[in-house]
């Protein structure tokens, strides 16, 4: 394998703050093999001088369902085609996100899936977002499908999984919920509140039970009203909390990603929630069950107006947050690497550029905060 020596580079660790000048980071062996300042080069290693561009850890999508014109809802088969998609675009590390389906077909899916999961170091779990959805914010999950978290069918799903399971998305207020929560935590695994109909008490209520990510804020919940603030200002009050964003500049406007920033910098989140057709043509497509039709690169269900899931990828994420959202460059970074790793407690192996951790890094663009190439195990991707 190539040692790589990355010289002059803005280096950003992956933390707020995080920045160092002129950083020398050598890769070898798939890893990172030191960091330094002038580092001199072997005859055989390959030297690229960065000039000063931003040089960033590998991203980190805690919550994307597909890509190329496949979903991980597909099986197996679909997660090494979907993964390369994204990573093409800087992810490094992804967990497989799955909608809405029967329990029994979600069963046979997680067992199915848990293989990969255990064996794929860029896949962090598995994050099944549903079942367990509020039907007055169904999104494009099937409503004749949603149902109350009951521990029967929850514990089939965790079971399948085999310890795998790295988040699972559901809404707290319905029947059973507090329970379910209860029960994800005992296992470590991460509750998510999303697709939800709770009130400012209740989403309180959930993040005091163990709730700690609130699921794409704004989408699929009730909104913020000054006599009713709903779940995103209970998220944004509590240091406890994760908050994910779609920062497509279509699921959440810019000036509203703006402030989630600056009220909550530490705890943002960047992800994709992206479908099948990321990466993909416009046209008809499947999510779970459901007709979605993908025109301008904005995915809706065929039935109704309501989004399917984006088609985004985790470097427009980014790059929308520096541009249009005025979010600094730092804050961005941590929002794309550290702070999803952290979310679902994989911080000792995503989400940082330091000696002995993989090898996924990129060079950014300068001018557009787009990759100007992409490292994955020390291996150019793009």
């Amino acid at each position: 394998m190539t040692t790589t020596l990355l010289t002059h580079a803005t280096l950003y660790r992956g933390g707020i703050g995080e920045i160092e000048d002129d950083a020398d980071v050598l890769l070898g062996d798939g890893r990172i093999a030191r960091i330094g300042h002038g580092i001199t080069p072997e005859p055989a290693w390959e030297v690229t001088d960065l000039a000063g561009a931003p040089l960033v850890p590998g991203y980190v999508d805690i919550h994307c369902h597909g890509a190329q014109c496949a979903a991980f809802d597909d099986g197996a088969g679909a997660v090494d085609k979907i993964l390369r998609a994204h990573q093409a675009h800087g992810t490094a590390y992804q967990c497989l996100s799955l909608v809405t389906n029967g329990v029994e077909d979600m069963e046979r899916l997680i067992g199915e899936l848990a293989p990969v999961a255990k064996s794929n170091r860029h896949v962090l779990g598995i994050h099944p977002e549903g079942p367990f959805l509020h039907p007055s914010h169904k999104g494009a999950h099937p409503i004749d499908l949603l149902r109350d978290p009951d521990l029967g069918s929850l514990s089939r799903l965790v079971e399948a999984a085999d310890g795998t399971i790295a988040q699972v998305t559901l809404a707290v207020e319905r029947d059973g919920g507090l329970a379910a929560v209860d029960y994800l935590r005992e296992r470590g695994i991460v509750a998510s509140l999303g697709h939800t109909s709770a009130t400012f008490e209740q989403a309180q209520a959930a993040f005091d039970a163990g709730v700690s990510i609130l699921t794409h804020t704004f989408n699929a919940m009730n909104s913020i009203h000054h006599r009713a603030p709903g779940p995103v200002i209970a998220a944004l009050r509590d240091p406890r909390v994760w908050l994910e964003v779609i920062n497509d500049g279509i699921h959440v406007h810019p000036s509203v990603v703006a402030t989630l920033f600056a009220q909550a910098p530490e705890r943002m989140v960047l992800i994709t929630d992206a479908m099948s057709a990321t990466c993909a043509p416009d046209g008809p497509y499947k999510l779970g069950t459901l007709d979605v039709v993908v025109a301008d690169g904005v995915a809706r269900l065929k039935e109704g107006s309501s989004l399917a899931g984006s088609t985004l990828t985790m470097d427009r994420a980014l790059a929308h947050a520096v541009t249009a959202c005025q979010v600094p460059l730092d804050g961005a970074v941590a929002a794309a690497t550290r702070h999803p790793a952290q979310a679902v407690g994989a911080a000792d192996i995503a989400g940082a550029i330091a000696p002995g951790r993989d090898a996924d890094v990129i060079v950014l663009d300068p001018a557009t905060y787009l990759p100007a190439q992409v490292y994955v195990g020390g291996r150019r991707v793009a």
